[in-house]
Protein backbone atom coordinates (compact mmCIF):
# COMPACT_ATOMS: atom_id res chain seq x y z
CA UNK A 1 0.00 0.00 0.00
CA UNK A 2 1.52 3.63 -0.80
CA UNK A 3 2.11 6.32 1.45
CA UNK A 4 -0.70 8.21 -0.37
CA UNK A 5 -3.31 5.63 0.48
CA UNK A 6 -2.05 5.17 3.53
CA UNK A 7 -2.89 9.03 4.40
CA UNK A 8 -6.28 8.62 2.84
CA UNK A 9 -7.51 5.74 5.15
CA UNK A 10 -5.83 7.69 8.40
CA UNK A 11 -7.39 11.06 7.15
CA UNK A 12 -10.89 8.70 7.10
CA UNK A 13 -10.48 7.84 10.81
CA UNK A 14 -9.30 11.19 11.40
CA UNK A 15 -12.50 12.73 10.22
CA UNK A 16 -13.99 10.44 12.50
CA UNK A 17 -12.01 11.33 15.56
CA UNK A 18 -12.74 15.30 15.08
CA UNK A 19 -16.33 14.29 15.71
CA UNK A 20 -16.00 12.02 18.54
CA UNK A 21 -13.08 13.81 20.36
CA UNK A 22 -10.11 15.73 19.08
CA UNK A 23 -7.29 15.29 21.91
CA UNK A 24 -8.53 12.53 23.58
CA UNK A 25 -8.41 10.54 20.46
CA UNK A 26 -4.62 11.43 19.42
CA UNK A 27 -4.11 10.03 22.97
CA UNK A 28 -5.92 6.50 22.36
CA UNK A 29 -4.10 6.59 18.77
CA UNK A 30 -0.33 6.91 20.18
CA UNK A 31 -0.92 4.73 23.26
CA UNK A 32 -1.99 2.13 20.85
CA UNK A 33 0.69 2.11 17.89
CA UNK A 34 3.14 2.27 20.62
CA UNK A 35 1.84 -1.05 21.72
CA UNK A 36 1.63 -2.79 18.97
CA UNK A 37 4.25 -2.20 16.59
CA UNK A 38 5.57 -4.96 14.95
CA UNK A 39 6.30 -3.51 11.82
CA UNK A 40 9.61 -4.77 9.64
CA UNK A 41 12.60 -3.51 10.70
CA UNK A 42 13.73 -0.45 8.94
CA UNK A 43 17.45 -0.29 7.51
CA UNK A 44 19.83 2.16 9.79
CA UNK A 45 19.86 5.53 8.34
CA UNK A 46 23.19 7.93 9.65
CA UNK A 47 22.04 11.23 11.73
CA UNK A 48 24.19 13.71 11.72
CA UNK A 49 23.98 16.35 14.95
CA UNK A 50 26.12 19.23 14.01
CA UNK A 51 26.38 21.80 16.85
CA UNK A 52 28.71 25.19 16.68
CA UNK A 53 29.10 27.18 19.44
CA UNK A 54 28.57 31.00 18.43
CA UNK A 55 31.29 33.84 18.76
CA UNK A 56 30.39 36.59 21.14
CA UNK A 57 29.42 38.85 17.92
CA UNK A 58 27.04 35.75 17.31
CA UNK A 59 28.54 34.90 14.51
CA UNK A 60 30.15 31.28 13.30
CA UNK A 61 33.43 30.95 13.93
CA UNK A 62 35.85 30.62 10.55
CA UNK A 63 37.54 27.19 12.10
CA UNK A 64 34.42 25.46 14.21
CA UNK A 65 35.13 21.61 15.74
CA UNK A 66 31.30 19.47 15.05
CA UNK A 67 30.39 17.37 17.36
CA UNK A 68 30.76 13.71 16.80
CA UNK A 69 28.48 12.24 14.49
CA UNK A 70 26.05 9.67 15.78
CA UNK A 71 24.60 7.05 14.23
CA UNK A 72 21.28 5.51 15.00
CA UNK A 73 18.89 3.14 13.76
CA UNK A 74 15.66 5.58 11.98
CA UNK A 75 12.45 4.50 11.75
CA UNK A 76 11.17 4.27 7.89
CA UNK A 77 8.05 7.50 8.09
CA UNK A 78 4.87 5.14 7.66
CA UNK A 79 2.23 8.21 6.53
CA UNK A 80 2.87 11.50 4.61
CA UNK A 81 2.26 14.32 7.17
CA UNK A 82 -0.47 16.53 4.89
CA UNK A 83 -0.65 20.31 4.85
CA UNK A 84 -1.96 22.27 8.08
CA UNK A 85 -5.83 22.37 7.77
CA UNK A 86 -5.72 25.12 11.01
CA UNK A 87 -7.75 22.93 12.38
CA UNK A 88 -7.03 21.35 16.45
CA UNK A 89 -6.17 18.26 14.55
CA UNK A 90 -3.19 19.79 12.98
CA UNK A 91 -1.79 19.13 16.70
CA UNK A 92 -1.80 15.51 16.02
CA UNK A 93 -0.05 15.36 12.85
CA UNK A 94 2.62 17.76 14.87
CA UNK A 95 2.93 14.99 17.26
CA UNK A 96 3.21 11.87 14.74
CA UNK A 97 5.52 13.77 12.49
CA UNK A 98 7.99 13.76 15.60
CA UNK A 99 7.42 10.49 16.56
CA UNK A 100 8.65 9.41 12.52
CA UNK A 101 11.62 11.39 13.03
CA UNK A 102 12.64 10.55 16.72
CA UNK A 103 11.20 7.35 17.68
CA UNK A 104 13.95 4.60 18.49
CA UNK A 105 12.38 2.02 17.30
CA UNK A 106 9.95 0.73 14.70
CA UNK A 107 6.78 2.50 13.64
CA UNK A 108 3.28 0.61 13.35
CA UNK A 109 2.31 -0.34 9.38
CA UNK A 110 -0.93 1.69 8.02
CA UNK A 111 -3.04 -0.64 8.64
CA UNK A 112 -2.29 -0.35 12.52
CA UNK A 113 -2.27 3.45 12.45
CA UNK A 114 -5.79 3.05 11.07
CA UNK A 115 -7.27 0.82 13.68
CA UNK A 116 -4.97 2.59 16.17
CA UNK A 117 -6.86 5.94 14.84
CA UNK A 118 -10.44 4.18 15.15
CA UNK A 119 -9.67 2.33 18.45
CA UNK A 120 -8.35 5.78 20.03
CA UNK A 121 -11.47 8.30 18.33
CA UNK A 122 -13.99 5.53 19.82
CA UNK A 123 -12.73 5.15 23.27
CA UNK A 124 -12.87 8.90 24.32
CA UNK A 125 -16.59 8.31 24.51
CA UNK A 126 -16.22 6.11 27.07
CA UNK A 127 -18.92 3.54 26.29
CA UNK A 128 -17.44 -0.28 26.53
CA UNK A 129 -19.96 -1.41 24.04
CA UNK A 130 -19.26 1.14 21.34
CA UNK A 131 -16.42 -0.39 19.88
CA UNK A 132 -14.02 -1.11 17.05
CA UNK A 133 -13.61 -4.45 16.16
CA UNK A 134 -10.70 -5.53 13.76
CA UNK A 135 -11.94 -8.10 11.20
CA UNK A 136 -10.67 -11.64 12.26
CA UNK A 137 -12.41 -10.35 16.26
CA UNK A 138 -15.42 -9.50 14.22
CA UNK A 139 -15.75 -13.20 12.24
CA UNK A 140 -15.41 -14.44 15.64
CA UNK A 141 -18.28 -12.62 16.78
CA UNK A 142 -19.99 -13.40 13.22
CA UNK A 143 -19.44 -17.59 13.54
CA UNK A 144 -21.02 -17.21 17.51
CA UNK A 145 -24.22 -16.81 15.71
CA UNK A 146 -24.18 -19.62 13.94
CA UNK A 147 -24.49 -22.22 17.16
CA UNK A 148 -21.51 -23.10 17.29
CA UNK A 149 -17.74 -22.14 17.41
CA UNK A 150 -14.05 -23.24 18.59
CA UNK A 151 -12.69 -22.54 21.73
CA UNK A 152 -13.05 -23.12 25.74
CA UNK A 153 -16.48 -23.22 26.18
CA UNK A 154 -17.36 -19.87 28.80
CA UNK A 155 -19.22 -16.81 28.82
CA UNK A 156 -17.09 -13.89 29.83
CA UNK A 157 -17.65 -9.90 30.55
CA UNK A 158 -14.96 -7.38 31.30
CA UNK A 159 -15.30 -5.60 34.56
CA UNK A 160 -13.40 -2.96 35.53
CA UNK A 161 -10.81 -3.65 32.50
CA UNK A 162 -10.72 -7.44 33.77
CA UNK A 163 -12.35 -10.29 32.33
CA UNK A 164 -14.70 -12.45 34.45
CA UNK A 165 -15.67 -15.65 33.94
CA UNK A 166 -19.51 -15.30 33.80
CA UNK A 167 -20.28 -19.12 33.37
CA UNK A 168 -19.25 -22.35 31.80
CA UNK A 169 -20.77 -25.03 29.91
CA UNK A 170 -21.42 -28.40 31.00
CA UNK A 171 -19.06 -31.14 30.34
CA UNK A 172 -16.88 -28.54 27.75
CA UNK A 173 -13.28 -27.54 28.41
CA UNK A 174 -13.57 -24.44 30.56
CA UNK A 175 -15.45 -26.26 32.89
CA UNK A 176 -13.69 -29.57 33.08
CA UNK A 177 -10.55 -27.73 33.78
CA UNK A 178 -11.69 -26.02 36.78
CA UNK A 179 -12.66 -22.87 35.75
CA UNK A 180 -15.55 -21.24 37.88
CA UNK A 181 -18.17 -18.69 37.82
CA UNK A 182 -16.25 -15.66 39.37
CA UNK A 183 -12.95 -16.42 38.21
CA UNK A 184 -10.76 -13.22 36.77
CA UNK A 185 -8.83 -14.34 33.86
CA UNK A 186 -5.28 -12.09 34.16
CA UNK A 187 -3.21 -13.54 31.41
CA UNK A 188 -3.31 -15.71 27.82
CA UNK A 189 -0.61 -17.65 27.90
CA UNK A 190 2.04 -14.93 27.97
CA UNK A 191 0.02 -11.78 27.33
CA UNK A 192 -1.60 -9.74 30.13
CA UNK A 193 -5.61 -9.08 28.86
CA UNK A 194 -6.23 -6.31 31.81
CA UNK A 195 -7.67 -2.86 29.79
CA UNK A 196 -7.99 -4.87 26.59
CA UNK A 197 -11.28 -4.71 25.05
CA UNK A 198 -13.51 -8.06 25.63
CA UNK A 199 -13.50 -8.71 22.18
CA UNK A 200 -9.41 -8.75 21.45
CA UNK A 201 -9.25 -10.43 25.04
CA UNK A 202 -11.61 -13.07 23.46
CA UNK A 203 -9.47 -13.47 20.19
CA UNK A 204 -6.46 -14.52 22.79
CA UNK A 205 -8.83 -17.16 24.37
CA UNK A 206 -10.16 -18.68 21.10
CA UNK A 207 -7.86 -20.90 18.90
CA UNK A 208 -8.12 -24.24 16.84
CA UNK A 209 -9.93 -26.96 18.30
CA UNK A 210 -7.09 -29.40 20.16
CA UNK A 211 -4.91 -27.16 21.08
CA UNK A 212 -4.15 -25.79 24.10
CA UNK A 213 -4.11 -22.68 26.42
CA UNK A 214 -3.09 -21.22 29.54
CA UNK A 215 -4.70 -19.31 31.86
CA UNK A 216 -3.61 -17.35 34.77
CA UNK A 217 -6.38 -17.21 36.91
CA UNK A 218 -6.92 -14.97 40.09
CA UNK A 219 -9.52 -16.33 42.25
CA UNK A 220 -11.38 -14.89 45.39
CA UNK A 221 -9.05 -15.46 49.08
CA UNK A 222 -6.39 -17.35 46.77
CA UNK A 223 -2.78 -16.70 44.78
CA UNK A 224 -2.90 -16.14 40.93
CA UNK A 225 -2.64 -19.65 39.34
CA UNK A 226 -2.27 -21.32 36.26
CA UNK A 227 -4.95 -23.41 34.50
CA UNK A 228 -4.33 -25.15 30.95
CA UNK A 229 -7.79 -25.67 29.15
CA UNK A 230 -7.42 -27.56 25.52
CA UNK A 231 -9.55 -25.60 23.47
CA UNK A 232 -12.78 -27.97 21.33
CA UNK A 233 -15.34 -27.17 18.96
CA UNK A 234 -18.34 -26.21 21.00
CA UNK A 235 -22.11 -26.76 20.05
CA UNK A 236 -23.92 -23.73 22.14
CA UNK A 237 -26.78 -24.85 23.72
CA UNK A 238 -29.60 -22.92 23.29
CA UNK A 239 -32.70 -24.78 25.30
CA UNK A 240 -32.05 -27.42 28.38
CA UNK A 241 -35.20 -28.71 30.14
CA UNK A 242 -36.02 -31.24 33.01
CA UNK A 243 -39.37 -32.75 33.91
CA UNK A 244 -39.12 -33.17 37.55
CA UNK A 245 -40.78 -35.64 39.49
CA UNK A 246 -42.48 -32.73 41.69
CA UNK A 247 -44.57 -31.75 38.64
CA UNK A 248 -42.09 -28.40 38.52
CA UNK A 249 -40.82 -28.02 34.32
CA UNK A 250 -37.10 -26.43 34.68
CA UNK A 251 -35.88 -24.76 31.38
CA UNK A 252 -32.66 -22.66 31.03
CA UNK A 253 -31.78 -20.65 28.04
CA UNK A 254 -28.48 -20.04 27.28
CA UNK A 255 -28.60 -17.35 24.97
CA UNK A 256 -30.87 -15.00 22.30
CA UNK A 257 -29.57 -15.98 19.07
CA UNK A 258 -31.00 -17.11 16.29
CA UNK A 259 -34.21 -19.24 16.45
CA UNK A 260 -33.60 -19.45 20.49
CA UNK A 261 -37.60 -17.82 20.95
CA UNK A 262 -38.78 -20.91 18.83
CA UNK A 263 -36.75 -23.46 20.58
CA UNK A 264 -38.16 -22.20 23.69
CA UNK A 265 -41.52 -22.88 22.39
CA UNK A 266 -41.17 -26.04 21.25
CA UNK A 267 -39.93 -26.72 24.59
CA UNK A 268 -42.94 -24.95 26.64
CA UNK A 269 -45.17 -27.45 24.90
CA UNK A 270 -43.38 -30.63 25.33
CA UNK A 271 -43.92 -29.44 29.58
CA UNK A 272 -47.30 -28.38 29.39
CA UNK A 273 -48.29 -31.61 27.43
CA UNK A 274 -46.49 -33.64 30.76
CA UNK A 275 -48.91 -31.78 32.63
CA UNK A 276 -46.54 -29.25 34.41
CA UNK A 277 -47.93 -27.62 37.41
CA UNK A 278 -44.78 -24.91 37.64
CA UNK A 279 -42.31 -23.18 35.57
CA UNK A 280 -38.80 -22.14 36.19
CA UNK A 281 -36.90 -20.28 33.67
CA UNK A 282 -33.74 -20.53 34.21
CA UNK A 283 -31.75 -17.23 32.68
CA UNK A 284 -28.41 -16.86 34.72
CA UNK A 285 -25.10 -16.50 33.14
CA UNK A 286 -27.36 -15.63 30.05
CA UNK A 287 -25.63 -12.67 28.33
CA UNK A 288 -28.46 -11.68 25.73
CA UNK A 289 -28.24 -11.76 22.11
CA UNK A 290 -30.93 -10.17 19.56
CA UNK A 291 -33.74 -8.29 20.55
CA UNK A 292 -36.53 -9.59 18.51
CA UNK A 293 -35.82 -12.57 20.27
CA UNK A 294 -35.69 -11.32 23.49
CA UNK A 295 -39.52 -9.50 22.63
CA UNK A 296 -40.83 -12.79 21.27
CA UNK A 297 -39.55 -15.07 24.42
CA UNK A 298 -41.22 -12.18 26.58
CA UNK A 299 -44.81 -12.98 23.90
CA UNK A 300 -44.54 -16.58 25.17
CA UNK A 301 -45.71 -15.98 28.11
CA UNK A 302 -47.42 -12.25 28.25
CA UNK A 303 -51.04 -11.68 26.41
CA UNK A 304 -51.03 -10.25 23.22
CA UNK A 305 -49.60 -6.86 22.43
CA UNK A 306 -48.79 -6.37 26.04
CA UNK A 307 -45.70 -4.10 26.25
CA UNK A 308 -42.04 -5.65 26.95
CA UNK A 309 -39.85 -2.78 26.49
CA UNK A 310 -39.23 0.60 26.14
CA UNK A 311 -36.37 2.16 23.38
CA UNK A 312 -35.29 5.80 24.01
CA UNK A 313 -33.08 7.26 21.77
CA UNK A 314 -30.62 10.22 22.24
CA UNK A 315 -32.69 12.72 21.68
CA UNK A 316 -35.51 11.86 23.84
CA UNK A 317 -37.62 9.83 21.09
CA UNK A 318 -39.25 6.45 22.04
CA UNK A 319 -40.50 3.15 20.54
CA UNK A 320 -42.24 0.80 22.58
CA UNK A 321 -41.78 -3.23 21.70
CA UNK A 322 -45.09 -5.07 22.37
CA UNK A 323 -46.27 -8.81 21.74
CA UNK A 324 -47.33 -9.60 18.52
CA UNK A 325 -48.56 -13.48 19.20
CA UNK A 326 -50.46 -15.45 21.65
CA UNK A 327 -48.18 -16.98 24.05
CA UNK A 328 -47.60 -19.99 24.57
CA UNK A 329 -47.75 -20.35 28.65
CA UNK A 330 -50.09 -17.82 29.83
CA UNK A 331 -51.15 -19.17 33.11
CA UNK A 332 -48.39 -21.59 34.53
CA UNK A 333 -46.74 -20.06 37.93
CA UNK A 334 -43.52 -18.71 36.89
CA UNK A 335 -40.20 -18.01 38.56
CA UNK A 336 -37.23 -16.60 36.53
CA UNK A 337 -34.03 -16.97 37.93
CA UNK A 338 -31.65 -13.84 37.46
CA UNK A 339 -27.67 -12.95 38.46
CA UNK A 340 -25.01 -10.56 37.47
CA UNK A 341 -24.43 -12.76 34.36
CA UNK A 342 -28.01 -12.08 32.96
CA UNK A 343 -27.82 -9.55 30.81
CA UNK A 344 -28.99 -7.31 27.82
CA UNK A 345 -31.95 -9.28 26.23
CA UNK A 346 -31.85 -11.89 29.85
CA UNK A 347 -32.46 -8.23 31.57
CA UNK A 348 -35.33 -7.26 28.91
CA UNK A 349 -37.15 -10.67 29.30
CA UNK A 350 -36.81 -10.51 32.98
CA UNK A 351 -37.74 -7.08 33.63
CA UNK A 352 -40.70 -7.34 31.67
CA UNK A 353 -42.17 -10.54 33.14
CA UNK A 354 -41.64 -8.47 36.87
CA UNK A 355 -43.55 -6.16 36.00
CA UNK A 356 -46.16 -7.16 34.21
CA UNK A 357 -46.89 -9.59 37.37
CA UNK A 358 -46.21 -12.63 35.64
CA UNK A 359 -43.17 -14.04 36.96
CA UNK A 360 -41.26 -13.79 40.34
CA UNK A 361 -37.12 -12.87 40.17
CA UNK A 362 -35.28 -15.04 42.02
CA UNK A 363 -31.62 -14.64 42.63
CA UNK A 364 -29.12 -12.16 41.89
CA UNK A 365 -28.99 -8.48 40.57
CA UNK A 366 -28.62 -8.89 37.34
CA UNK A 367 -25.77 -7.10 34.71
CA UNK A 368 -27.10 -3.85 34.14
CA UNK A 369 -26.71 -3.74 30.20
CA UNK A 370 -29.61 -2.13 28.55
CA UNK A 371 -28.12 0.11 26.03
CA UNK A 372 -28.55 -0.77 21.94
CA UNK A 373 -25.53 -1.42 19.56
CA UNK A 374 -25.78 -1.21 15.64
CA UNK A 375 -23.58 -3.41 14.43
CA UNK A 376 -21.96 -2.03 10.97
CA UNK A 377 -19.64 -3.95 8.90
CA UNK A 378 -16.84 -2.05 7.41
CA UNK A 379 -15.20 -2.44 3.76
CA UNK A 380 -12.61 -5.04 4.76
CA UNK A 381 -14.62 -7.00 7.12
CA UNK A 382 -13.98 -5.20 10.53
CA UNK A 383 -17.46 -4.15 12.22
CA UNK A 384 -18.38 -0.99 14.17
CA UNK A 385 -20.64 -1.06 16.70
CA UNK A 386 -22.06 2.20 18.08
CA UNK A 387 -24.52 2.54 20.95
CA UNK A 388 -28.12 4.27 19.61
CA UNK A 389 -30.46 4.11 22.39
CA UNK A 390 -31.25 2.96 25.67
CA UNK A 391 -34.45 0.12 27.12
CA UNK A 392 -36.19 0.29 29.47
CA UNK A 393 -38.88 -1.97 31.24
CA UNK A 394 -42.38 -1.33 30.70
CA UNK A 395 -42.54 0.53 34.44
CA UNK A 396 -39.90 2.56 32.94
CA UNK A 397 -36.97 1.58 35.02
CA UNK A 398 -33.71 2.10 33.75
CA UNK A 399 -31.72 -0.75 33.19
CA UNK A 400 -28.40 -0.01 31.89
CA UNK A 401 -26.36 1.11 35.14
CA UNK A 402 -28.77 -0.21 36.99
CA UNK A 403 -29.62 -3.73 36.55
CA UNK A 404 -32.74 -5.71 37.70
CA UNK A 405 -33.77 -6.36 41.47
CA UNK A 406 -34.61 -10.00 41.97
CA UNK A 407 -37.83 -10.45 44.23
CA UNK A 408 -36.68 -12.83 46.05
CA UNK A 409 -32.22 -12.37 46.69
CA UNK A 410 -30.66 -15.68 47.21
CA UNK A 411 -26.53 -15.92 46.60
CA UNK A 412 -25.10 -18.74 45.27
CA UNK A 413 -21.78 -18.99 46.98
CA UNK A 414 -18.61 -20.50 45.48
CA UNK A 415 -18.79 -23.13 48.41
CA UNK A 416 -22.30 -23.83 47.10
CA UNK A 417 -20.78 -24.49 42.84
CA UNK A 418 -17.87 -26.53 45.11
CA UNK A 419 -20.31 -28.72 46.55
CA UNK A 420 -23.20 -28.79 43.48
CA UNK A 421 -25.66 -26.64 45.50
CA UNK A 422 -27.98 -24.69 44.07
CA UNK A 423 -29.69 -23.05 46.51
CA UNK A 424 -31.40 -20.56 44.19
CA UNK A 425 -32.96 -23.05 42.42
CA UNK A 426 -34.41 -24.89 45.43
CA UNK A 427 -35.70 -21.65 46.63
CA UNK A 428 -37.18 -21.41 43.08
CA UNK A 429 -39.02 -24.72 43.38
CA UNK A 430 -39.94 -24.25 47.24
CA UNK A 431 -41.86 -20.83 46.30
CA UNK A 432 -43.51 -22.55 42.91
CA UNK A 433 -44.70 -25.24 45.23
CA UNK A 434 -45.67 -23.43 48.41
CA UNK A 435 -46.71 -19.73 47.37
CA UNK A 436 -43.86 -18.33 49.81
Amino acid sequence: MSNSTGCKILITAVLVAVIMGGLGFATGFLTHAVLVADAPGAAPTPVVQAGIEPTAQGTSPTSATPAPSQTASAPVPTMEIPPASGTTFDLFWEAWDLIQQDYYGELPTEEEMTYGAIRGAVNTLGDPFTAFIEPETAAINREDDSGSFEGIGAYVSMRDGRLVIVSTFKDQPAAEAGLRRGDIVLQVDDTPIENMSIYEAITLIRGPAGIPVRLTVLREGEEPFEIEVTRARIDIPIVQSEMREDGIAYVQLFDFSTDASLKLDETLQEMLAQDAQGLVLDLRGNPGGWLHEAVLTAGLFLPKEELVLIERMKDGTERPFRTTEEPTAADISMVVLVDGGSASASEIVAGALQDQGRATLIGEKTFGKGSVQIPHELSNGAELRVTIARWFTPNDRAIHGEGLEPDISVELSPEDLEADLDPQLDRAIQYLLTGQ
